[in-house]
């Protein structure tokens, strides 16, 4: 899987031909219309337009008309967490996205244990999903740990001016890195859960988990997308100039 940031094309460049990144970079709310699609605009967010639907087998030309027709619809009035300066952005990225797990997380391990323990027996595939959870959840909370305590303190110290305590790359790659290691485990949940659809007989817990894990995927594919499309070549670039 590949490193790429975000890149802004030339002013003027077909849509077709501007990375699925920058699109969601440029407007959020974008993002709905590649998750409809299933594309995969976080960790592979450096391929073009023309690219991702190739490789996912959806007409570009449908993708284009929305994308147009999304143009038209007002910005939200919270604004675009990609205009903040790196420091603002990381502390954004901390209390919303952060947040997010760290309530989550814990959540969806209890539900997804209970699952596996009632309904493993005759639903082999709620064991894997506990399983894959679980590494998830541990791979997340020490990535977690590694960008609030070093990784982001060292971006807010260049955005204000300062200097960073050591060079940024080696530490950017790893998260990016991390990144990828987690949408290999959304991907294999959404396998494993056929697209988060619960079966008929499913309990109320086993529905729940469902919607939580789906939940779940589009806050981290927000949030893995600020990071390696914005906040991440933002810190680059200041450490560049430093």
């Amino acid at each position: 899987m590949s490193h790429h940031t975000v890149t802004f094309s030339p002013e003027g460049t077909p849509a077709s031909e501007r990375t699925v990144g920058e699109l969601v970079a440029e407007r959020p709310g974008r993002s709905r219309i590649f998750q409809a699609y299933q594309i995969d605009f976080c960790c592979q967010g450096g391929r073009t337009l023309k690219e991702a639907c190739e490789r996912k087998g959806v007409d570009l030309e449908d993708v284009l008309a929305l994308l147009e027709a999304e143009q038209s619809i007002p910005a939200s009035p919270a604004g675009n967490p990609a205009d903040l300066p790196p420091h603002d952005l990381a502390a954004y990225i901390v209390e919303i996205h952060h947040g997010f797990l760290k309530r989550e997380l814990p959540r969806l391990q209890a539900m997804s244990a209970r699952v596996a323990h009632v309904h493993g027996g005759h639903t082999p595939s709620v064991v894997e999903v506990s399983r894959v959870f679980d590494g998830l959840f541990h791979e997340l909370d020490s990535h977690m740990m590694k960008e609030e305590q070093v990784l982001f303190p060292a971006v807010a110290a260049l955005s204000r001016g300062g200097a960073a305590p050591m060079p940024l790359d080696g530490p950017i790659h790893c998260m990016i890195h991390e990144h990828e290691v987690a949408g290999e485990a959304l991907a294999r949940l959404r396998e494993l859960t056929d697209e988060y659809q619960p079966p008929a007989q499913a309990c109320n817990t086993w529905r729940a988990l469902f919607a939580g894990l789906a939940d779940l995927e589009e806050d981290l594919h927000r949030h893995i997308h600020l990071e390696n499309h914005v906040l991440f070549p933002a810190a680059q670039k200041l450490a560049a100039a430093n």
